[in-house]
């Protein structure tokens, strides 16, 4: 099939912002491609795999103006003034390349196949002279594309594809492309995709099918292929919970850790974050407490890692344990130094048997017979099920003596739905003002932090309209200098500013604007109406507390929770 098929397609998704228009846009070409151009699915999301598999295209802004660069013959600097101006590197190429110099245009008629195969050789490149192998890849591409094919390559190398279609879009696409009855159809296609974590397999499935839903029961949990991790809501106070969940439920620590669901396949022993990262070798302790202390052949156990201090025992909070996420080295070292503590608190795979449906208390029941508990090790989370408002604030107020951040409170019969925020489980913290906001902008700082990024813009996103919408200003919190291993996870201005740099996409005089990628836990005293943010909101005293390394973007505060937190915020304060 020929990229321009693609391209156009991406471009008829993006003219209209109605979800019922791309569905029925998008149903009718699934009806239309072939099996064997099935991998169309996963580009459509601005990806070259299914979600679980590890390899990402991981290019740089800077490698893309290069390629477009060589791929035009337009100088670097050109480029770069056309997506400052722009904004959008996508724009960029499309412009750029409908006036080309070179004599190479159109050299020959690009396809998907081809556009995928140079992809899915970039993340496979290593070693010496890796970065001009990605540079060639990237421009041959560019230099075979028209306008249009050159905007959507150049989107897709950078993750942002801009075409409004989200994951629930392609499943109801599928639904009312293959299936007579659509709203049926919808959740078990869903439960195909919680299950399997690759569109591609469910699509192939649901168009053999030939209108049979009960096809997609085929589709199983996989013991070693990552899954996502159920997401929890926020409840303001124990009260709102109970009323949510109902009564009795289970009520939980909030762990100060992250988030670790762990996959064991006979001998076979897999560490996921929330974010589908495979971080086996960052926990060899983890691998071990699973060998010895999980009586199942196959199991996917859904759990919190916390860090504690070999020396003193105590807990520590998650800004000093990340750097075990991220730390490639030296291994042995740090784990010697800051170990983790495994609380395990959900089961979804059990010797074979998918335990999604399955309610959570007997879920629940399950953990207690096949892990056995070493504290400072493996334990079943810390638990107790009530009817009773008094016997749960008891439980909220040990939580926090013990150092974690709450309670959850969870619904003794719910299913697990992956990937899902449902109102089945629900979180609670004491005055509850933090929120995870991801960086899209900067200013350079001034005498001694000279050099640095010193001030970071944060954002939320606005749902309903796919933006990210900024809500203040935060460097409180952030160190000078790293002043020992244990706190070098408290991060600096110069570490931040290494971290944010590569996603700069456009600099005017000491301010930056950054790509929506790095997620920053911060603290506030409370949210005001501000015009001088996007959001029309601002946070009162800002302050980092941890980069959330574990989650993904599609985690960060949206709009909608913003307003909700403003607004019991007012109530509060005007009833007492």
């Amino acid at each position: 099939m020929r990229y321009k098929v693609i391209a156009d397609l991406y471009e008829n998704l993006s003219s209209t912002t109605k979800r019922l228009e791309k569905t029925a846009i998008l149903s009718t070409f699934l009806l239309q491609i072939s099996e064997e151009d099935s991998y169309i699915l996963y580009l459509l999301l601005g990806e070259i795999y299914p979600d679980y598999d590890e390899r990402k295209i991981g290019i740089s802004e800077q490698t893309v103006i290069k390629a477009i660069s060589k791929a035009t013959g337009i100088p670097e600097k050109k480029v770069i003034e056309e997506w400052k101006k722009i904004g959008d590197l996508g724009d960029v190429a499309e412009k750029l390349t409908s006036k080309k110099k070179q004599q190479t245009l159109h050299s020959q008629t690009l396809t998907v196949d081809k556009v995928l195969t140079n992809l899915r050789k970039l993340p496979e490149l290593e070693g010496k002279g890796t970065i001009d192998k990605k540079l060639g890849l990237i421009t041959e591409l560019l230099t075979s594309a028209s306008d249009i094919e050159s905007k959507y390559i150049v989107r897709t190398l950078i993750g942002d594809l801009r075409i409004g279609i989200k994951e629930s879009t392609i499943r109801e696409s599928i639904s009312k492309a293959f299936f007579y009855d659509e709203i049926e159809a919808n959740e078990k296609v869903q439960d195909a995709i919680d299950k399997s974590n690759d569109m591609v397999e469910v699509f192939l499935i649901s168009k053999k099918s030939r209108g049979k839903i009960s096809s997609l029961d085929s589709i199983s949990l996989q013991a070693g292929k990552p899954i996502k991790a159920m997401l929890v809501q926020k409840a303001k106070n124990i009260e709102e919970g109970f009323t949510i969940v109902g009564k009795p439920c289970a009520i939980e620590y909030k762990y100060d850790g992250f988030r670790l669901i762990i996959h064991k396949n006979k001998k076979e022993i897999k560490l996921f974050t929330r974010k589908l990262e495979n971080v086996t070798k960052q926990f060899p302790e983890v691998t071990e407490y699973i060998e010895k202390y999980v009586d199942a052949d196959t199991a996917i156990l859904d759990t919190e890692a916390v860090g504690f201090d070999s020396k003193t025992k105590e807990y520590l909070p998650f800004q000093n344990i990340s750097q075990r996420i991220r730390r490639k080295y030296d291994i042995d070292e740090i784990q010697q130094k800051m170990p983790v503590e495994v609380n395990v608190f959900d089961i979804i795979l059990y010797n074979g048997k998918s335990y999604l449906d399955v309610p959570f208390i007997k879920r629940s029941e399950l953990i207690k017979k096949i892990i056995q508990n070493h504290p400072f090790k493996i334990i079943h989370s810390k638990q107790i099920i009530t009817d009773s408002e008094s016997k749960a604030k008891e439980f909220f107020k040990q939580a926090l003596e013990h150092h974690q951040e709450g309670i959850i409170m969870k619904n003794l019969d719910a299913p697990y739905k992956p990937g899902r925020r449902v109102g089945n489980m629900l979180k609670i913290k004491p005055q509850e003002k933090d929120l995870d906001l991801v960086i899209t902008g900067a200013e350079y700082g001034t005498g001694k932090r000279s050099g640095w990024l010193s001030s970071f813009i944060v954002s939320c996103y606005d749902e309903e309209n796919k933006k990210f919408l900024e809500i203040g200003k935060v460097s409180t919190g952030l160190k000078e200098k790293s002043e020992s291993v244990i706190e070098e996870s408290n991060l600096t201005f110069e570490e931040l500013t290494k971290l944010v740099k590569p996603h700069i996409i456009n600099e005017e005089g000491k301010n930056v604007v950054v790509k929506p990628k790095l997620i920053l836990s911060v603290t506030y005293q409370e949210i005001q109406i501000s015009p001088n943010y996007s959001s029309g909101f601002a946070l009162r005293f800002p302050r980092f507390t941890a980069l959330r390394v574990d989650k993904p973007l599609s985690e960060i505060a949206t709009l909608e929770e913003v307003e909700k937190d403003f607004q019991n915020q007012k109530r509060n304060w005007k009833y007492g």
